[in-house]
């Protein structure tokens, strides 16, 4: 039995553990001998930690997104060489200390980091050859930021080609170990949205805050100048108080809902709506984008989103709405206007054009390597 570990980072759900559960669930519908295991490493190594983190984190982010985003930037965005050195050195041979335990107890064939803390860690253990266990990075965002561990990692599941020139020219990693895959969404996504014949009215709007329902919801509905040209489906997440306020709204056209766990079922949703308006979370993203949904932002967390949003804004794949008066009337341009509609699919398409397989596709070809190899060792 080969044993696969996939490594998110704290207990709330985000899009590393999206694409960890995409993976996992594709491994396990492929390979009937492959047992993964996915372990929230922050948690592993100390539950009140991660408690007072994930915490911490989520306070930081609305309460001073400013000052959240510059430190981020700052620390998190450019390869400063001695990040590990300033901030993270004290704590550095803790962590390394419970992965080399984790390993020790887990045995796993493959490692698979969903989130660059643990990725860093490994690359850590791999340069003191306290680990040979193959290591695969799978990006979750528009960009690699500088946490990610690197040239010891042995695959690189990268969002777009130019990732993948940022790792072979700065970092000197061999072509072979870089993929570009996008960032990983469910098979159900794959399938692209079937617009109807004929002209639709009104229109149907996703609005998805996050796993959090964050990104100024009832705001968006402030700014919309004539409810008549819509209707809505709000994607609350496990935000019950905005669940709450938007179902004691009892509006005929505005339809809210709490968090979506199953693929088909959110998969159902995009099928059924003309565009999504969403933060720039890179998962969020890619699942719509593989859709062909006209994409809209009114907000975005500080750090990896607004990183995110400067990627999609310069390459045609969002409309960002930030600093209209009123939403509406661009909206509207955008789902009538063919030529408009065109050039945003145009755009669409050339970026998946880049994409050289699947995630799952890549990963199924590394995995069946390894059996080879495990099977090898046992004969």
């Amino acid at each position: 039995m080969m044993k696969i570990l996939v490594l998110p980072l704290f207990q709330m759900s985000t899009g590393h553990h999206k694409v960890a559960d995409t993976l996992i669930d594709f491994l396990q519908r492929q390979f009937q001998d492959v047992h993964c295991k996915k372990i929230d490493f922050l948690s592993y190594c100390n539950e009140f930690m991660e408690k007072i983190v994930s915490e911490m984190y989520l306070r930081w982010i609305r309460s001073h997104p400013a000052s959240y985003h510059r430190v981020y930037k700052t620390f998190m965005y450019p390869d400063f060489h001695w990040l590990e050195f300033v901030s993270l050195e004290p704590w550095l041979p803790y962590f390394e200390n419970k992965m080399k335990k984790l390993l020790e107890k887990e045995r796993p064939t493959l490692i698979i980091c969903t989130h660059s803390f643990p990725s860093r860690i490994l690359q850590r253990l791999k340069r003191k050859r306290a680990t040979q266990t193959p290591v695969i990075n799978v990006y979750t965002d528009f960009f690699i930021n500088s946490v990610w561990g690197k040239r010891d990692i042995d695959y690189h599941f990268v969002p777009h080609a130019d990732a993948k020139r940022e790792l072979m020219t700065k970092y000197h990693i061999d072509e072979k170990r870089i993929i570009v895959t996008g960032i990983p969404v469910h098979e159900a996504f794959m399938a692209k949205h079937s617009e109807a014949k004929g002209k639709r009215r009104p229109f149907h709007l996703l609005l998805a805050g996050g796993n959090q329902g964050l990104g100024n919801i009832i705001d968006f509905f402030k700014k919309m100048e004539y409810s008549r040209l819509f209707r809505y489906s709000v994607l609350c997440g496990t935000n019950k108080k905005l669940y709450d306020e938007i179902a004691g709204w009892k509006h005929p056209h505005i339809r809210p809902f709490s968090y979506i766990s199953s693929p088909q079922e959110m998969n159902r949703l995009y099928n059924e709506v003309d565009a999504v308006i969403t933060k720039p979370g890179g998962v969020t993203v890619s699942e719509v984008l593989h859709k062909q949904l006209p994409l809209f932002t009114v907000s975005y967390l500080p750090g990896q989103e607004q990183i995110n949003l400067q990627y999609l804004e310069k390459r045609g794949l969002i409309y960002n709405l930030t600093g209209h008066c009123y939403y509406e009337r661009k909206i509207v341009h955008v789902l009538t206007d063919e030529i408009e509609k065109n050039r945003f699919y145009r755009r669409v398409n050339e970026y998946f054009s880049q994409i050289e397989k699947t995630a799952q596709d890549a990963l199924k070809e590394i995995v069946a390597m390894h059996q080879r190899q495990y099977r090898a060792l046992w004969k």
